[in-house]
């Protein structure tokens, strides 16, 4: 693959420290990084005020359950700017559509979004999973000082929740199944510098130049 462009999808259980392996493997490999900056980008294409994307942010709407419950994946089609400008689903095929269009002009990281499925069948495609043990996850939370000592653990299952949900409901896969990615890595002892060597290392034995 050396030459040749890469893309790595990173999926990642909440405090495994998945943003940062992300973005500092993007950094050694000298390539593009995105997250939440996806959606900011996007507003500024589509003219859609930025604060309306929060609705697209791995939530999966209000008709989560009525969806999940009849297994219907919504369409991939077009971004719609009529009525339903908004809505959930339109948001995810707008963020559908740049991350393909980021993967079809460079090499780059792209953090959740269930890039891996939007990508699909893309040569130099290379999905990631990160997981790590509760206690861990617990300690890289509460560094953030984000929630209070007892909400800590509460919350990591809220995002976990909502990162499946969201995952399942426009995929209709579990965000779980190791079918879906072809490197899952255990962050608990190896931490991120561990997750980006190991990741560093497969670019390297399927032929990418990883620097």
């Amino acid at each position: 693959m050396e030459g040749k462009k890469v893309v790595i999808t990173i999926g990642r259980q909440y405090g495994s420290g998945g943003a940062e392996t992300g973005k500092r493997l993007a950094q050694e490999l000298g390539i593009g990084f995105y997250d939440k900056n996806i959606l900011r980008m996007n507003s500024d294409e589509s003219g859609i005020k930025e604060s309306y994307f929060h609705l697209a942010d791995e939530k999966a709407g209000n008709r989560l359950l009525y969806r999940i419950i009849s297994s219907l994946t919504p369409e991939m089609g077009t971004p719609s700017f009529g009525s339903d400008l908004i809505s959930a689903d339109n948001l995810f095929r707008f963020q559908s559509e740049v991350i393909r269009k980021l993967a079809a002009e460079e090499s780059c990281v792209i953090i959740g979004r269930c890039a891996d499925y939007v990508l699909s069948g893309m040569e130099g495609l290379v999905r990631v999973h990160l997981f790590a043990d509760m206690k861990v996850r617990e300690a890289r939370i509460r560094e953030k000082e984000l929630y209070a000592e007892k909400e800590i653990v509460k919350n990591i299952k809220r995002i976990d929740r909502e990162r499946r949900d969201y995952y399942r409901y426009y995929t209709g896969r579990d965000w779980e199944d190791f079918e879906n990615y072809d490197l899952i890595i255990n962050t608990s002892k190896i931490g991120v510098d561990g997750a980006v060597k190991i990741i560093k290392n497969y670019l390297s034995v399927i032929g990418y130049d990883a620097g």
